[in-house]
């Protein structure tokens, strides 16, 4: 429809035309001695516009012919740059997909073509250090400081990452600490920070990345656990010698973080061998109260105070909830006999055996007996233990 109006005008525009020039009697005269020439006035503005036309093509021809130089090299640039721009993108799927030689190699192109010159200076890098080529990483490296405005941060970011690789931990700590200072922490660099401190032996520093990690949602809590339980058990390892600063920092352990499997058991048997009983009892207890574990309950008899009968009555307790528990029933032994409960004793140790015959309960009964002066029994005990060792 538009196509037909246009075609309307312009019909009805060259018949107003067209009979305009029959009504026009007019005429030009042009002197230019000696000659004189007469036109049709119809004629000069058919003339006129002509030369106008004639004179604006010779004129852009001129102008397009002196451009002519710079737009080859616009031309050429413009490849050049869609060149390097192809080179770039595939530079990061060869860096992805494995292939560092290809992503050096367009890597290089782009960077010397001067597309992105940063970004590409930092993909070399990052594939120079994958294939393990030092010298091209060295070089690498100082190119991309020269672009340190455009990509300071994320230069800083993967030299700590190559550095963690490369297992040069303190190197990596260090551009970690710059990074938090200019522009604070953040989820890449936490998670590198927790490796970098974890494979250094940082172990209070990793119970809280981990923490931090998990609150932001970095870590669930399946991945965290054993992270936050592995830090600990170093630290009650570091902390063997001193038994009140082992005491002190399992206080400071959240109750959450106390309930992963074997932690309570590291902690009590670190107490006990550093001599603090009476925490070792308590992180016992504490324990078995949140579950049950027949080797906690083991060590139970080895805590060393006065309130025995306290210790006999809370080991009975559990006897009611765990009746065929030889451990536990064991530990009641001993503690029995602690009391001099000799009768007792006996009858819990035969009950533990009577369950797990194991080398332990065998000698404690076989001590007991000997201290009776039973000793063919006591014997009889220690032949068996004998024969299970």
């Amino acid at each position: 429809m538009r196509a037909l109006l246009w075609l309307l005008t312009l019909g009805a525009l060259a018949v107003g035309l067209a009979l305009a020039a029959q009504y026009n009697d007019g005429y030009a005269l042009v002197v230019l001695p000696p000659w004189r020439v007469e036109l049709s006035l119809n004629l000069l503005i058919v003339l006129v516009i002509a030369a106008f036309i004639v004179g604006y093509l010779v004129l852009r021809g001129i102008f397009l012919t002196l451009a002519l130089p710079a737009r080859v090299r616009a031309f050429r640039s413009a490849r050049q740059h869609r060149k390097a721009e192809g080179a770039l993108r595939e530079a990061v799927l060869f860096w992805l997909g494995g292939r560092y030689a290809r992503s050096l190699a367009n890597a290089e192109l782009s960077w010397k073509v001067g597309h992105a010159p940063g970004l590409s200076a930092l993909i070399a890098l990052a594939a120079a250090h994958a294939m393990r080529d030092e010298q091209k990483v060295g070089e690498w490296r100082k190119r991309a400081a020269t672009h340190d405005g455009e990509i300071h941060g994320a230069r800083l970011l993967l030299e700590a990452e190559l550095a963690v690789e490369s297992r040069d931990f303190t190197e990596a700590l260090a551009l970690l600490n710059q990074i938090e200072q200019q522009s604070g922490r953040h989820i890449v660099a936490m998670r590198l920070g927790l490796r970098a401190h974890r494979a250094a032996g940082h172990w209070e520093e990793v119970v809280h990345l981990a923490r931090q990690l998990r609150k932001h949602h970095a870590l669930t809590d399946v991945q965290a656990a054993p992270l936050i339980a592995g830090a600990h058990r170093e630290r009650l390892r570091a902390l063997a010698a001193d038994g009140h600063s082992l005491a002190a920092y399992w206080d400071r352990v959240p109750d959450a973080e106390r309930r992963a499997p074997g932690l309570a058991l590291e902690a009590a048997r670190r107490m006990l061998a550093a001599g603090e009983h009476a925490a070792a009892q308590q992180v016992i207890e504490d324990g078995l109260d949140e579950e049950w574990s027949s080797e906690l309950v083991a060590l139970y008899g080895d805590c060393r105070g006065s309130d025995v009968l306290g210790r006999i009555a809370r080991a009975e307790a559990w006897l009611l909830q765990h009746p065929r528990d030889a451990a536990l029933l064991l530990v009641l032994g001993r503690l029995c006999q602690d009391k001099q409960l000799w009768g007792k004793a006996q009858s819990y140790f035969e009950a533990s055996l009577s369950l797990n015959a194991s080398r332990t309960a065998h000698i404690a009964l076989a001590q007991l007996l000997d201290r009776l002066e039973q000793t063919e029994l006591a014997n009889k005990n220690y032949r068996a233990a004998a024969l299970l060792n």
